[in-house]
């Protein structure tokens, strides 16, 4: 059975805000700005899973403009240079550092998965073995981005 959560969702705001301040928006020009909406749509949804004392999932998600935005901050160019191969490795790598720093807020012996990105409407992305636990939604320059997290319902003793 899986540890409950000891990361509250100040902390993944916190995590949220750093990961924004250090390679998105570093001159605080364009802030991600919460709105609490769990309902807003999404079109690429990168993840990373832990294992082990904790069992679940680290979410971004946001609005294909927002991606290629973050993409090209990430990587210092301009949106409408960002490859397919650049916004993959892109959002892949912000699930990473979300999810590592979650990871390093759990129980010893969880263990982190490399990131998957799926480029698909919010619908094609469901974890029905898992209950979202914790969220931080908002819009990026008037686009939808979110971060959240979802435990194991098997690992909290819930049946499927």
């Amino acid at each position: 059975m899986s540890v409950d959560v000891v990361v509250k969702e100040g902390d993944l705001a916190e995590m949220v805000e750093q990961v924004w301040v250090s390679y998105l928006d570093p001159e605080g020009i364009s802030p991600l700005i919460p709105n609490g909406d769990d309902k807003q749509p999404s079109e690429v949804h990168s993840s990373v899973s832990i294992t082990g004392a904790w069992s679940g999932h680290v979410v971004y998600a946001s609005s294909i403009h927002a991606a290629k935005k973050a993409a090209a901050a990430f990587l210092a160019m301009e949106p409408d240079e960002v490859s397919q191969e650049d916004l993959t490795d892109v959002l892949g790598e912000l699930a990473n550092i979300v999810g590592g720093n979650v990871k390093a807020m759990l129980p010893p012996g969880c263990l982190l998965s490399l990131p998957q990105v799926v480029m698909a409407p919010d619908t094609a992305t469901r974890y029905p073995a898992a209950e979202r636990i914790s969220g931080l939604y908002g819009v990026w320059d008037g686009e939808p981005v979110s971060v959240s997290m979802w435990q194991s319902r098997e690992a909290r003793g819930e049946e499927l």
